[in-house]
């Protein structure tokens, strides 16, 4: 899941979203984003990302991908269906504490990353789970993405408190980006933002 910085700084944290409709009489079906996906049920109330709705939220059961749910204020299937995509919140000291070397990833989005001689890698843009366990997504100053796995022999060291992360990525994962913006540069053009 990807969070934004600013999460960070309000004091939210995503913790799923709405998928769509489910059935004829209001229900929604929801993804929840939590370790244990039923927990989300209980940070409530939950607001939507811009923080102008405000919903609480019933399981009523699971569904293939989720759980089927009862949203306050919302009755019909319209209703539930137009609230697709919306991602749900709840603030941070609702959250379970974690354990000293685990981290919600609204906590790294925005972080310097350095390599492990304190040159700069990139920040952190985003976190992606495709199934073989979290990716960070990091954005080079000269422009471009690189992927970092995020384990312990990837990422020695991440500290919240200086706002960076160590990283010693697996061989080869830079010389393509700084490939890259080497020949853009060459070539004249200016590094991307």
């Amino acid at each position: 899941m990807a969070d934004s910085g600013e999460d960070r700084i309000c004091g939210r944290i995503c913790v799923g979203a709405i998928a769509g409709a489910f059935g004829v009489r209001g229900e929604a079906r929801i993804k929840s984003f939590c370790a244990e996906p039923d927990a989300i049920a209980g940070y409530g109330p939950l607001t939507t990302e811009d923080g102008a709705r405000e919903f609480t939220l019933s399981i009523t059961r699971p569904v293939k991908g989720g759980f089927a749910a009862r949203l306050s204020g919302v009755t019909t299937r319209e209703q539930a269906e137009a609230l697709k995509g919306t991602r749900l919140y709840a603030p941070r000291e609702r959250l379970p504490a974690l354990a000293q070397d685990e981290f919600y990833h609204a906590d790294l989005i925005g972080l310097t990353v350095l390599d492990t001689g304190g040159a700069e890698i990139g920040r952190v843009r985003a976190i992606h789970d495709h199934g073989a366990g979290d990716m960070l997504e990091v954005t080079p100053p000269g422009g471009g993405m690189v992927l970092i796995p995020f384990t312990r022999a990837a990422v020695p060291t991440v500290d919240l408190g200086r706002g960076r992360i160590v990283a010693d990525p697996p061989e080869g994962t830079l010389d393509g980006t700084q490939a890259r913006t080497q020949a853009r540069t060459q070539d004249g053009e200016e590094p991307d933002a």
